[in-house]
């Protein structure tokens, strides 16, 4: 038993604690970068864009740029003094390019202007003739010429092949998984403040901040020390603030070291959505062998991933996909071939899930597959693929399988949604109504949690006690309204036993924890989580070796509840026993740091042991579709998801609502285009469309699974909550799929891509009905 756990009654960690922003985000008093106040002489930042989409540029005249009212400065990158590329971890991405463009809105100038206004004016003055080449703008043509980002990677288990040619039934099948913009409420932002020694101070919206800071010191020429970045809050990132807020970042400051001034730059929404990236959509196919009982006995997933120009971090998202391609089902004998294409697109980047729900929907395609040849119901098939607890069976990454709670989940999801009562009388209803059609479907979600790339799972904090009680906290993760600053504040007040008010929690900064890793991956909490934690603990111990000496007391006599701290018969409040620490020269400041243990992934060999743990759920989602017109609405969704010992079980339930709402919008209505030249066309809410009140069912029922502590010694034993909840959303597909195949009788699987919008649940009804007359 732990120290913690002898000496401290905190009890604020496993309760509803509001976000510690929360009236702040309410009020309208929570500052974004647009909302600190500007310092004198403050320059604006607006960018110079390619207009074509595969070219050299011939010539350059950006004299009229220069001399437009309010310009200052304009930069190429010839201004550079450092490094011009900044990929964050292979070669690609120049912060400006002045000779090759491989897409509509790279960008080519900066301008920095006395105004906002003057900056994006004077940009689209610059005259710049282009040498043309044929440009590819689909995966299917990036397929075609072979022309890719990064080598093919492939991970292996059993014999497929030979297993395939023996199943008694076989099926292949293709679909598309669309793109996905990251929408966050606040665009791409940054400030950049000159100093005194040369140095920079970044103010940035930005989920990654040791990576910024690293690649402005680089463009700059000057040594990570000269440069701190700060992030108090994001609205919103989701992703897309992981390498894509780096740009803007590195470009104030460039311009603040060029003119001494400082520089903000403020993406217009349209120009955010052209120039930064999205969700990697894949053409995925499948070959699957199986019994008449539905179970799997081999199937090869191709993942085809459209990564854009660059090769970003495709190289981890689409071994994201591969990894999660079995879902939560036992494949015996798999194989997962990972494409990653190049097109004259914007480099696509992470997004919540970070490849695994492209992957996860190859899995649950294949179960659709696989009911609709044996007339099974897919819950039934689902369950017999599902990973046994405790069989030794692997993951197609050779992983074993443990602490696994989806049977649990499913069996009190199916009973407590109806599920097989509703079943019966949605096929009644399909029965009696000619052109009304209901689905229905339960998935589950098995998402592993850990960085793939080991080194990046370690995280740092800093605590301070103060003499009056109070308590600052800095740790390595960001706030982007997830909540992780406010469950992190509950885990220092539980180790000292005082109200979460106490603690406060600063800026993330890179001169107080350096050496941060992005906050992604679900990780945030539980990597920050238990640094910060270990930070506290170190403070407690010293303040208790000091109470054991002064006062002749064993440790178990020492004890801290209630903002008080018990010394033997002696009762002294928090905030009096930090003042005599303190005169007692006693030390309460400390660094902690974290380390995820067990973790290990060859990626030459596709083995190993990438995940910590698996965070786990399941939904059920009900829809009504128009086969006229292909109109549907979502009339009701139950989700049961696994937390472990939850934190915050109000933050949990809404990251868990909110998470299974993108997903929605991702699948159903959030549709990416461009036309032939490579030109995005969604480029505003006018044009693309995120789920609104609207899409949201008035039967809608979270619940937390209880009685199942993460068994892995994580913070609290909980488990993280930011990624897996879009991926319950993968029933609303297949519910829609359901209602499509009613068609059928249920005989014949349709051909639906993602997103799937009115008009694709039409073309699939038309596809269903084609196939039956030509039966």
């Amino acid at each position: 038993m732990s120290m913690k756990d002898t000496m401290s009654d905190g009890d604020t960690v496993g309760k509803t604690r509001k976000h510690e922003s929360a009236e702040a985000h309410v009020s309208g008093r929570a500052r974004y970068i647009d909302d600190i106040p500007e310092h004198a002489n403050t320059l604006h930042l607006a960018v110079g864009q390619s207009t074509v989409s595969n070219g050299v540029i011939a010539q350059m005249d950006l004299d009229a740029v220069r001399c437009s009212p309010g310009v200052v400065c304009v930069l190429t990158a010839k201004d550079v003094p450092g490094q011009l590329d900044i990929g964050p971890v292979f070669p690609g991405d120049l912060l400006l390019t002045d000779e090759i463009v491989e897409y509509i809105g790279q960008p080519i100038f900066i301008v920095a202007a006395r105004s906002h206004y003057q900056a994006r004016v004077a940009a689209r003055l610059g005259s710049i003739d282009y040498e043309q080449h044929d440009a590819e703008i689909e995966v299917d043509a990036a397929i075609e010429s072979g022309n890719t980002v990064r080598p093919v990677h492939i991970m292996a288990i059993g014999d497929p092949d030979a297993v395939l040619e023996a199943a008694p039934f076989r099926r292949k099948g293709q679909f598309r998984v669309g793109g996905q913009e990251h929408f966050y409420l606040e665009g791409q932002a940054a400030m950049a403040l000159p100093q005194e020694d040369g140095g920079m101070v970044v103010m940035t919206s930005n989920q990654n901040p040791t990576e910024v800071q690293k690649l402005v010191a680089e463009v700059l020429g000057l040594p990570m020390h000269k440069i701190v970045i700060d992030v108090r809050r994001m609205g919103g990132g989701f992703g897309g603030k992981e390498t894509h807020a780096n740009p803007w970042a590195c470009m104030t400051a460039l311009v603040a070291w060029h003119t001494g001034l400082p520089a903000k730059c403020r993406l217009s929404r349209a120009d955010d959505m052209i120039m930064t990236g999205k969700r990697h959509d894949f053409l995925n196919s499948y070959d699957i062998g199986f019994d008449a009982d539905g179970q799997i006995l081999a199937v090869t997933h191709d993942l085809a991933g459209r990564c854009g120009n660059s090769p970003d971090l495709s190289d981890a998202i689409v071994d994201r996909a591969m990894f999660h391609c079995d879902n939560a089902y036992w494949l015996p004998n798999a194989r997962a071939v990972g494409h990653r294409y190049k097109t004259n697109t914007v480099s696509n980047t992470a997004f919540r899930g970070f490849g695994g729900p492209q992957g996860m929907m190859a899995a649950e395609a294949v179960i659709d597959e696989i009911a609709r040849a044996t007339g099974l119901d897919p819950l039934t098939v689902r369950k017999r693929n599902l990973y046994k607890q405790d069989a030794g069976q692997k993951t197609p990454y050779h992983q074993e399988i443990e602490h696994f709670t989806i049977p649990q989940v499913i069996e009190q999801l199916e009973s407590e949604s109806k599920y097989w009562e509703r079943r019966e009388a949605i096929r009644l209803f399909n029965i009696e109504h000619a052109t009304m059609r209901k689905g229905l479907a339960l998935t589950p979600v098995k998402f592993g949690i850990s960085f793939t790339v080991t080194h990046l799972n370690q995280a740092g904090a800093l605590v301070h006690v103060y003499t009056d009680g109070s308590i600052h906290l800095n740790h390595g993760g960001t706030e982007m309204g997830q909540g992780l600053f406010t469950k992190i504040s509950q885990i220092v007040a539980d180790v000292f036993a005082v109200d979460v008010d106490t603690v406060a929690v600063s800026a993330t900064r890179t001169d107080k924890v350096p050496n941060t890793s992005p906050t992604a991956a679900s990780a945030g909490t539980d990597l920050n989580g238990m640094a910060a934690k270990d930070a506290a603990n170190t403070i407690r111990e010293r303040m208790i070796e000091y109470a054991v000496g002064k006062y002749s007391l064993q440790t178990d006599q020492i004890r801290f509840a209630d903002s008080q701290v018990y010394l033997g018969d002696i009762l002294k409040t928090f905030s009096d026993f930090a003042n005599e620490c303190w005169l007692n020269r006693i030390q309460l400041s400390a660094t902690g740091f974290y380390k995820t243990p067990k973790i290990h992934y060859n990626r030459e060999t596709a083995k190993g042991r990438p995940f910590f743990y698996y965070a786990n759920g399941a939904a059920v989602s009900e829809v009504i579709v128009d086969t006229l017109t292909g109109e549907y609405k979502l009339t009701a969704v139950d989700i049961i998801h696994d937390v472990g010992d939850s934190l915050n079980p109000a933050i949990d339930i809404g990251q868990i609502e909110g998470g299974f709402v993108q997903g929605l919008g991702w699948l159903t209505t959030e549709e990416l285009k461009w036309n032939a030249e490579g030109r995005l066309l969604s480029t505003g809410p006018a044009t693309y469309k995120i789920p609104a009140i609207a899409d949201v069912p008035e039967h809608f029922n979270v619940r937390l699974l209880e009685g199942h502590p993460n068994r892995e010694p994580t913070i609290y034993h909980s488990k993280a909550v930011g990624e897996p909840p879009l991926m319950l959303a993968i029933s609303v597909w297949c519910a829609l799929c359901d209602a499509v195949s009613s068609i059928g009788s249920y005989r014949l699987n349709p051909r639906l891509d993602a997103p799937a919008t009115c008009e694709k649940v039409l073309f699939a009804i038309e596809e269903i009905q084609q196939r039956m007359a030509e039966e």
